[in-house]
């Protein structure tokens, strides 16, 4: 993934802690810079946008292990290049170092109503943004949908490295016990947390 480096890994290392059990965990979020701290109404916003990236079904979902909280965590330290310049397109979100606030643009951009919304609406709401921003750029938009790459990279990140996401919604096998050269794959099929080379975050 593009955005990591040396130092960026070091110091948001406490992010883990973010998604696990262990005491201490949710002190990461209070020992942010008081400027990056979130506040309950972005906590809770953050976490109905996970979960519905990635809803509950026979695991918990992304919103319950806490990947709205790592996203939050991971924007106030620059993770995915999120804290380098951003466009002046986006100038009613930039912060006072020039980078992109994606909490505010993306509350914008969904618009004030969209929490209220029946789950079916907000759903329908992020399939259209995320259409958006996979899609080929509009010259006429002076505000793509971009930075939607990163929230969900960084969700997907959180979540499937969580212990939930990384040991229960895919498979875990620290060390394979044999070699199979041919094995069968089927729409049910999980992919191997452990195995980093068909594990695709975003």
């Amino acid at each position: 993934m593009t955005g990591w480096n040396r130092r960026s890994f070091l110091s948001a290392a406490a992010l883990v802690a973010v998604q696990s059990a262990v005491p201490g965990g949710a002190q990461v979020l209070a020992k942010l810079d008081p400027k990056d701290a979130p506040s309950p109404q972005r906590r809770k916003f953050m976490r109905m946008v996970a979960d519905h990236v990635i809803p509950a079904t026979g695991t918990p979902g992304a919103g319950a292990v806490g990947a709205g909280d790592f996203v939050l965590v991971a924007l106030a330290h620059g993770l995915e290049g999120t804290r380098q310049q951003a466009d002046v397109a986006f100038a009613p979100f930039l912060r006072a170092d020039g980078s992109l606030d994606h909490v505010s643009w993306l509350k914008a951009r969904l618009g004030p109503t969209w929490p209220t919304l029946p789950p079916a609406r907000r759903h329908d709401a992020l399939a259209a943004l995320d259409a958006a921003a996979y899609a080929p750029p509009i010259k006429s938009d002076p505000a793509p949908a971009a930075p939607w790459r990163a929230i969900k990279g960084l969700i997907l990140t959180g979540y499937y490295t969580s212990e939930i996401g990384g040991s229960k919604e895919l498979n875990y096998e620290l060390v394979p016990g044999r070699f199979d050269p041919k094995v069968p794959v089927t729409p049910a099929t999980r992919a191997y947390s452990s195995d980093w080379t068909a594990v695709d975050f975003g």
